[in-house]
Order: C-alpha cells, then structure tokens, then sequence
C-alpha cells in the first residue's frame, strides 16, 4: 500500500487558517483608515462639547475672566486626571481590547451631554441660594458645581490618550499620527460649531447632536475592535522600543510641562492682541482659536516624517522659540491694517483666518511637535497617562499664571518674550552639542530683534481701532491697565475728546471742555430717562459703567441709593479721568460691585425702580446674555410693581434685524414699551415698565421734580418718543426672540458688523420711520 505524503501546506486546517490571516491583513488596512476618521470625528466633539461648557457655564455663573479659567481648569484637570487613571489602570492588566475602552469612553462622554442643560440649571439654582445666605461662599460653588458636571466627561477624554496608545500599537501606527488627527478635528469642530452649527440650531439641538456623534463614534468602534493587545505590563522583560533620542525620563517631564505651559501662555498672550484686531466676537475667537488647533495638530501628524528624516527634537524646539519671539512684532501690529481691509472685503473672516495661520502657524507647528513626538517614543499605558496629564496641568498653570501674573504686571509683548526665550532654553538643552551654540545665538539675535521693535503698546499707543472719527488723532495714553478681563485704556485725543478702549474697541468716550461731541449725548439720558419715567425712583441698578455719565445722571435725579455693577474694576479706575462723571463713584449712596451684570440680577434679592445698562456692542462674546428674553425675565422680578428699565440700542452697530430682534424680545417681557431716539447722537433707548397697565407715553412724573440739570425740554423729549407700544409691536415683526439657546447676536453674526455704519444706521431708520407716526429726522451724515 503506498504511503501518503501529508502536506502540510496543503492542510484544510491550514488553508483556512491563511485565508484568516489573509483577512485579517485587509482588515488591518481598513482598520486603519476608519480608526483614523474616528479619532478625527472624536476631536471635533470634543471641542464642540468645550463651546457648549462654556455658553453653559457663563449663562449659570455669569460672564468673567474667572469663570472661564475655572472651565478651562476643570477641563484640562479632568483630561489630566483621566489619562493618569487610565494609564495606570492599564498597566495592571496583561491584555486589553483598547477600542472597546475607546468605544466605551466615548458612550460615556456622549451620554454625559444628554444631562448637560439640567445640570448646568441646577447649578445655577444652586449659586442662586447660596448668594442670597453666604456671598462668600459662591466661588467655591462655582468651582464645585463646574466640577461636577464636568468631571465625567473630561476625565473620559483624557482617559482616551492612553488607550489610543495601544491601539495605535495595536494597528502598527502612530500616536502622534492619532494625536495630531484628534487636535485637527478639534479645529474643524470650532469652526463648525461657531458658523454652522450654533447660529442654524441653537445651542440645545447641538448638545444632543454632539452627543448623538460621540455615541455614533462609540458604536462604530466598537464594532470595529478586533481583539486584545499586550500592555507594557504583559511580561517583566518587555523589549524596550527603539528610540530616536537619549533623553532621560525626567526630562520628558519637564519638556511636555514646558510646551503645555508655553502653549497656553501664547494662546492668552497672543489672543489679547489679536482681539484688537478682530473684535471680541464669538467668531473672531473660533478663526484665532482653529488656527492654533490647525498648527499643532499638523505639528503631531508630521512626526513620524520628521523622525524619518533625522530632525532633532531639540532642533525643532529651539526654532520654536526663535520664531515666536520674531512673531510678536507682527502681532503687535496686527490692528494697523486688518481694519483697512475690514470694510472692503466680504471675505473678511477668511481674511482673518490665513492671516492669523500665516504668521502664527510655523512657530505653533514646531511647538506642536514636543509632546507627540514624546508620546511615540514610549511604549506603556503609564507613562502615556503621566507625560499628557503633565501638558495638561501645566497648561492650565501656563493659562492662568498669563491672565493674573504676567499680562497685568508686564504686558502682552513682555509675555511672548518670556514664552519664547523659555521654549528657546528648552530646545537648546536638549538639541545636539553642535547645534547649541547656534541656537542660542539666533536665539539671542531674535529677542533683540523683538525688543528693538516692540511697537510701544500701552506706553505710546493703544491697539485696536482707537477713535470714532479718523480726523481725531490720540494724543497720550492717560492711563492703561492689562488684566484678566481684558485691555482697558482711558486716551485724551488732540481735540480734547477722551475715551476708553477696550480690547481695541472705543467703548465710551467725554468730550473736550470747549465741544459737546454728539455721540455722548445719550449716555447721561440712559439715566434721565428712566428715572423720569418712574414717580419715586429710590433705588437705581447701573450695569455697565463707561464714563460714569449715566449714573452720574441717575444721582442727579435725586436717587437715594446707586448701584454700579461692572465686570471689570479697572474700568471703575479710569473713572477720575472723566470730568463729566462729577466724581460719582465718590458719593456714599453709590455702591459698586464687580460682578457680572446678569449674575447679580440673578443673585440679587434687592428690588430697583430703575435698571439701565450700556452693555458692548451686543455682537461681542458673551453680550447676547444682556439682550436675552431670560435676562429680561430676571431683571423684572428684581423691579418695582412701577419700576422702569432702560436699554441701550446702537442702531450704529448692528443690522436692522437685529436691532428688531432686540426689542421684540424686550417687548415679549415689558410689553409696556417705547421706544425713544437721542436727536443728538441718534441713538436708540427701549424703555420698559413693570406695570403693564400704564401709560408709559403719557406720563411723566419725573418732571415734577424740581432742581435737576437737563439738556433738553419736556416738549423735546416727549418728542423723541419714535415708537409706541402699538408700534414697537409692528417693529418687532422685523426681527425674532433673543434667547439663551439661539444664541443669535453672538454666534455667526459678527459679520454685520463689518458693515458701515452709515449702511446699518440709514437701513434702521427707514424701517422705523415706515411705522412711526411721526417719524425721525435722519442725521444729515446717514442720509445720504
């Protein structure tokens, strides 16, 4: 009987089993796309879930300097302390499927943001009652509330770092591929969010379609995983991965401590300036914020390339340094003339955009670089977890030690010194010995070149579009102070005018002693009018304080007690620069408290007669919250059954939707409205009562009383009343309600601002002169 040869080659078993590999190798390559496109989906979550914490935080806690640091805090706290977590969990199993973990992590961040609205309400109600029994008491429920809400889903974004780390191992890719992918959608994402998806469906449709996007990305991944993988922990004698440099464990710490902190010290430094340039829109701060995201998340992508090519690390970091102290020239610049192209482009935003990449995006890009690279030079769970959770803490050391340290006691310009002579240090500490010395003195040269051109912000000028008239040319600074709230500067101009600028934008201004400048006039009538309107007005609420005219014309009007609420306290300083002011702030009946102005209506039990504000323009970031229907519903239930409130409508500023949408959605409060023209300045003031049954047209108590100062008749004011409360009715058809969740003068509107003023004044005025009975004499300047 002849004897069978058994191939095994041939094998059933083994046909099979190369079919599998087979299969399996095509799938590795499908893999590798797809777990790509999620990370990059994953990314632009996370950034849009950062927008929505913030809107949600400033709306329950109020708008400040100090409530945005404890958000970024608690974000960056909670991704740092995830990734520590998870790299340590990690490291105590042998065998793990990283993409469940990644699938799991992303239903939990995804199921996290279906509770945000509630959460954040409850905090609000929180902070409420705690105001009203421990004042004292209401930052740490600040920091507590937004870390409660918070906690879960940042500690699971950071937690993704580590098991991204196997996976990428696990597939035979990068780290820094899959870093620098997560950072690049995470610009898309603040683009999308602030010019898409905001502005078309409002803030709770996007809380849930970001959430639908994590739980999709979840889903998909998890059908995608395809086994287990070895931790670093697997075995005792794993073999140690080829490295492209000699670094010693610790200084991998100190150099991703060193990026994270010099990363967000630019980014604060660098914003504060181009803020002057570009406004302090939503959308002006979504084009700065992606073009730093654009930078670093090519930085990571590239770092297998660069690693291929035999780049140092140091190399890179060195030049890092050099170029961001040759950038903050330009920087300091930028405001000479992004507002020369700002009104003959309508591509302006996109302008902003490659401008902005142009000059900041290489030295971002090489700084970008660092914590990538490192994070690929490793191989365990553990030490992925402690080198991000390190750039994470020291991020938010970099962001705050920027605000509160660096920026007020030595300015923007000193600040990018700093940041760049220390990311020079860093890079020329770890770069090849013969290329230190080059470093260095390239290094040195650039500083000199820096220091030489510094541009003389906040000594010899002020950044930003510094004067309502191109014939007025600004004289000296008298006096300028760089804080965590923003840049604010009172100047004297040839002329004898006087103003304050804020963040580049001229917010108020007094005129000389030998000219009453028209734009001013309505100032002292946002406190006249009101107070006028009211029969025994006591007690008065100012929010916002400018020059200090209006609540100088409250005093005037014989209130007993003053309130100024102002967001900044170095506005209130440049209050002795201000003749017209008459020294309120000095009188014992006035109070001021530095708070958000919709906060304290929030917190505040005391009940006012009168309320009058003069927000920034209400396109600027986080002003929409002062026009809102809720902000309206709070400030009635702190009047009077007759109180009276005033608002500020700057027909100069905004299109005339928007300026119907204002007050639609003041008269959806106050049905009890009119609306009255300054003749001098052209200015609008919506006036509001609490008793709806009154006829706010016709009566006038406020002239019985005897002694006060004004400018203008009985007869002239009364005939300033353009709209009544028939016709506000008619007006408000033109626009649409203003509310937390639309989010309308804040998302995706600034472009209409932009425009002329003349355009958006004249098209104002004809629409309400097309109502009004008798309708209002246009400026001879809009007329045209």
């Amino acid at each position: 009987m002849r004897k069978l040869r058994y191939n095994k080659a041939n094998a059933p078993g083994s046909i099979h089993l190369k079919i599998q590999k087979e299969s399996m190798k095509h799938s590795k390559k499908k893999f590798f796309s797809e777990i790509h496109f999620l990370v990059l989906l994953s990314g632009m979550a996370a950034l849009s879930w950062e927008v929505m914490w913030q809107i949600k935080s400033s709306l329950a806690l109020g708008v400040s300097a100090w409530g945005t640091a404890i958000t970024l805090a608690v974000t960056m706290g909670g991704m740092c302390v995830g990734a520590i977590l998870m790299g340590h969990g990690l490291r105590k199993r042998k065998t793990v499927r990283p993409i469940r973990i990644y699938a799991i992590l992303e239903c939990a961040i995804g199921v996290a943001g279906l509770f945000l609205g509630s959460a954040f309400h409850a905090i609000e109600a929180l902070d409420t009652y705690v105001y009203a029994i421990n004042p004292d008491n209401a930052a740490l429920v600040h920091l507590l509330g937004i870390a409660t809400v918070l906690a879960v889903p940042t500690m699971c974004m950071g937690a993704t770092l580590p098991v991204l780390g196997l996976a990428a191992k696990q597939r035979k890719t990068s780290i820094a591929v899959l870093y620098g992918l997560n950072t690049l959608g995470a610009a898309i994402g603040t683009l999308v969010a602030a010019f898409i998806l905001i502005p078309f469906f409002g803030v709770s449709s996007v809380i849930f379609m970001v959430s639908a996007l994590n739980i999709t990305v979840s889903v998909l991944a998890w059908k995608m995983d395809s086994g287990a993988v070895k931790t670093a922990g697997a075995t005792k004698k794993a073999a140690p991965k080829e490295r492209s440099y000699t670094l010693s464990p610790r200084t991998e710490i100190v150099l991703v401590a060193i990026t994270g902190f010099s990363t967000f010290m630019l980014e604060v430094a660098w914003f504060r300036s181009l803020t002057a340039a570009f406004m302090s829109t939503t959308d002006a701060f979504a084009i700065m914020l992606s073009s730093v995201l654009i930078a670093l998340g090519a930085g990571a992508a590239f770092v297998p390339i660069l690693k291929k090519r035999k780049v140092t690390l140091g190399y890179l970091m060195g030049w890092a340094g050099i170029l961001i102290l040759l950038t903050v020239p330009v920087i300091e610049r930028f405001d000479l003339f992004t507002f020369q192209v700002a009104h003959f482009s309508s591509i302006v935003f996109a302008q902003w955009f490659f401008i902005t990449l142009y000059v900041t995006g290489l030295p971002m890009f090489l700084l970008g670089v660092a914590l990538p690279w490192i994070l690929d030079e490793q191989d365990s769970p553990k030490r992925w977890g402690v080198l991000y959770g390190t750039n994470a803490f020291f991020a938010i050391i970099g962001s705050i030690c920027a605000g509160w340290l660096f920026l007020p006691t030595i300015g923007f310009a000193q600040t990018a010194w700093f940041t760049g002579v220390l990311v020079v240090c860093a890079g020329t500490m770890i770069a090849p010995r013969e290329k230190r010395y080059v470093l260095s003195a390239v290094g040195v040269i650039a500083l000199l070149i820096a220091v030489t051109f510094e541009s003389g912000v906040g000594k010899t000028r002020v950044q930003g579009q510094t004067s309502y008239n191109s014939d007025f040319k600004m004289s000296k600074i008298l006096e300028s102070y760089e804080g965590p709230e923003a840049t604010v500067s009172a100047v004297e101009y040839d002329n004898g005018l006087r103003s304050i600028i804020i963040d580049g934008f001229v917010t108020t201004q007094q005129s000389g002693q030998d000219e009453q400048q028209k734009s001013e006039h309505y100032m002292a009538w946002m406190g006249h009018m009101p107070m006028i309107l009211h029969p025994d007005p006591k007690n008065a609420l100012i929010i916002c304080f400018g020059t200090g005219q209006t609540a100088n014309a409250v005093r005037n009007e014989k209130a007993t007690s003053v309130d100024i609420v102002d967001l900044n306290k170095n506005v209130l300083k440049l209050a002795h620069n201000f003749s017209a002011n008459e020294g309120v702030l000095d009188d014992p009946k006035v109070k001021t408290t530095i708070m958000d102005g919709r906060a304290y209506v929030r917190r505040t039990r005391k009940v006012y007669d009168v309320i009058t504000l003069e927000p920034m323009p209400p396109n600027f970031a986080g002003v929409n919250a002062l026009y809102s229907q809720e902000f309206y519903q709070h400030a009635r239930e702190r009047m009077s059954e007759d109180g009276i409130i005033a608002q500020w409508l700057p027909f100069h500023l905004i299109s005339a939707r928007y300026s119907a949408s204002i007050a639609k959605t003041f008269q959806s409060v106050f049905p009890n409205a009119i609306l009255w023209v300054d003749s001098h300045s052209s200015t609008g003031i919506l006036l509001g009562s609490a008793d709806d049954n009154s006829d706010l047209e016709a009566t006038w108590p406020g002239f019985k009383r005897l002694g006060i100062a004004r400018d203008m008749t009985e007869d002239e004011i009364k005939k300033l009343v353009i709209l009544d409360r028939e016709e506000m009715l008619k007006y408000g058809e033109f626009g649409e309600i203003i509310n937390d969740n639309n989010q309308l003068l804040a998302y995706g509107r600034a472009a209409h601002m932009l425009r002329k003023a003349e355009n958006r004044t004249k098209e104002n005025y004809k629409i309400i002169n097309d109502i009004a009975e008798t309708p209002f004499e246009i400026p001879a300047e809009f007329a045209k």
